[in-house]
């Protein structure tokens, strides 16, 4: 099973830290060969480099094209996708792939693992929409990678 992880998790150095050595191995021993969105990131980091500010906006420009390109390719080509929902509210890039994953009938697990409330009110879990294209994809809201591994496991194949 392919599943696209949709995170904000590769932003900082600690959540980078836990996505490469613990949630991307633990979904592997699951069976899951997770697609992940942060590898091959260094267009951007190139792009940030350059020193001229007017080449710098258009290298940046350049990067996030082929960045969201490919991400749309490899949301394209999973089975499911895993939406770490963690933060104060989701993260707009991964609302947007949970709805892009939606759209074309692809399973969505949601994995909130954060403390605090970050629900409409207390029927939901997270943002109601995102709640909604998640349940609304085949998937389910979990609070454990544990429970997220499993649910991910117990979809149906979208594709022989």
């Amino acid at each position: 099973m392919r599943v696209y992880v949709a995170s904000a998790l590769g932003f900082a150095v600690p959540t980078r830290g836990f996505s490469a050595e613990v949630l991307l191995p633990r979904l592997r021993t699951g069976g899951i060969e997770p697609l992940d969105p942060w590898a091959g990131g260094e267009a951007i980091v190139t792009a940030l480099a350059v020193v001229d500010q007017s080449a710098r906006i258009e290298a940046l420009r350049q990067a996030n094209e082929a960045v969201a390109a490919r991400n749309v390719k490899l949301i394209e080509s999973a089975d499911a996708l895993l939406a770490v929902l963690d933060g104060p509210d989701v993260d707009s890039g991964t609302a947007s792939e949970i709805g892009y994953a939606a759209a074309l009938g692809i399973p969505v697990v949601g994995w909130r693992s954060d403390l605090r409330s970050a629900g409409d009110n207390e029927g939901s879990v997270v943002n109601l929409q995102v709640e909604h294209f998640v349940r609304r994809a085949g998937g389910a809201v979990v609070t454990t990678l544990e429970a997220a591994v499993a649910a991910l496991v117990a979809l149906p194949m979208r594709r022989a």
